[in-house]
């Protein structure tokens, strides 16, 4: 199975999260994408856990779910591997190589870097463009991961009769869903853009340039600390944790004791990675920052951040201004738009 993927027709993009399974497909329209297909399912915790496959079944069974309810008749899926599961290597070849000489190399480079025998893993290469360092010279990016996480999602799909034509990963599947936000909201594409993705168990920065993830790394936060402390001050079940994600109110004095707290925390992690980011090789300057994930709706987020932090700071909201099917709610959808990007960035891929 390739990583990066080939050619395909319009597919679902199946996001498979630690909370949750989200699906998109789309269809194109003159320049722009319409959404056929939406659904979110739930997944009991412990599924996933730090986006590791725990339990084949239950997804199978949550993704069986999100598909008969999306509506959509497809049989053929793209799915992503977390950033923390993929190596990737950026490495350069003489420009004259043919192609199948380049496919022969890039085995060689792969046995020099990759830290796993070349039997266990799923490996796959995407041609960059020419070295900006040296003109004789093309820049290729590696991938690899090992077989078990890919195949534990293949395995998933292939008990419901689906089948994974596009295996991509998380933060590549972010930058492809930004480009729809960058050319909404007229970015440049050399500008230095910061995502701040808020998971269930883990949140990841990823700094996007010229279309590409140039840096990103993952943090050990994420929203299930705010449902934990829910749960544990009004001695709520899961599900009765997770009102303030359907648009619920909630009880008395929950925004200014938890909830205010809880944003606080988000700003102190955003912080800390960006100081991370701040010691690394490809530091830039960075003037925007965008939340996405489950967390990054919560109302008053985005200010609380930009405030606190000095940096501009938007919601990434992969969805607005799509045209969408009659059949898609809108109000779910909207909702849980910061939710999808990794699901868009999929659904596009069958575009490629």
């Amino acid at each position: 199975m390739k990583i990066f993927g080939t050619k395909s027709p319009p597919v679902m993009g199946l996001d498979i999260g630690s909370s949750s399974i989200r699906l998109l497909q789309l269809s194109r329209h003159g320049t722009s994408y319409r959404v056929d297909h939406f659904a979110i399912e739930p997944l009991p915790q412990g599924v996933i856990v730090e986006k590791s496959v725990q339990d084949i079944e239950a997804i199978s069974e949550a993704i069986q779910s999100a598909v008969r309810n999306s509506g959509s008749n497809s049989r053929y899926c793209a799915v992503a591997v977390s950033g923390s599961a993929v190596f990737t290597k950026t490495i350069s070849l003489p420009a004259n190589l043919a192609d199948s000489d380049i496919e022969s190399q890039v085995q060689i480079e792969a046995n020099q870097y990759i830290p796993y025998p070349l039997d266990e893993i799923s490996l796959d290469f995407e041609v960059l463009g020419a070295s900006p360092r040296n003109a004789d010279m093309v820049d290729i990016l590696l991938a690899a991961s090992k077989n078990e996480n890919v195949e534990s999602r293949q395995d998933a799909l292939e008990s419901l009769g689906l089948r994974a034509k596009i295996v991509d990963v998380e933060s590549f599947a972010i930058a492809n869903a930004f480009e729809l936000i960058r050319e909404r909201e007229g970015i440049r594409s050399t500008e230095t853009i910061g995502i701040f993705d808020i998971g269930f168990d883990l949140s990841s920065l990823l700094i996007l340039r010229n279309g590409r993830v140039v840096y990103t790394r993952d943090h050990p936060f994420g929203g299930n600390q705010l449902t934990e402390e829910i749960m544990r001050r009004y001695d709520m079940t899961p599900e009765q944790a997770s009102f303030f994600m359907r648009g619920e109110p909630g009880p008395e004095n929950f925004e200014e004791e938890v909830l205010e707290p809880f944003m606080l925390n988000v700003v102190h992690q955003i912080s800390r990675a960006l100081q991370f980011y701040s010691s690394s090789a490809e530091f830039s300057n960075i003037r925007t920052i965008y939340l996405s994930g489950s967390m990054a709706s919560i109302k008053g987020l985005s200010d609380v951040v930009e405030q606190e932090l000095g940096i501009k700071t938007g919601i990434a909201d992969p969805v607005s201004g799509l045209e969408l099917s009659p059949s898609v709610a809108v109000a779910a959808l909207n909702r849980n738009a910061p939710n999808l990007m990794v699901a868009m960035g999929l659904a596009l891929r069958g575009f490629d």
